[in-house]
């Protein structure tokens, strides 16, 4: 329960640090794909499905997100980090957000 507060928390901060960008910068694709990756790790780690991951950290993205084509680009990472086998996040960002 404390890991998925901390995985709200987190996103919740770093949604709020770039609401106010008309679009998406480099930095926020990068830190959405790496909060992505935490919340994908975590939710493995809570035994959570895959649909529902998918779910929950899409709609996150799809807030956060400006641009259509940044949008598709996480979902597609999301969709990889997803089916790995790694439930570490620093693999699967060093993987997927490099």
């Amino acid at each position: 329960m404390k890991k998925t507060l901390l995985v709200v928390v987190t996103i919740s901060v770093a949604a709020f640090a770039y609401a106010n960008a008309a679009s998406d910068s480099s930095a926020l694709v990068t830190q959405q794909c790496k909060i992505s990756a935490e919340a994908v790790s975590t939710l493995k780690g809570l035994q959570y499905g895959n649909t529902s991951i998918r779910k929950d950290v899409a709609s996150l993205i799809d807030r956060h997100l400006k641009t259509q084509e940044n949008r598709e680009s996480a979902h597609k990472k999301l969709s990889l980090m997803v089916d790995d086998k790694s439930t570490d996040a620093s693999v699967l960002e060093v993987k997927y957000c490099s």
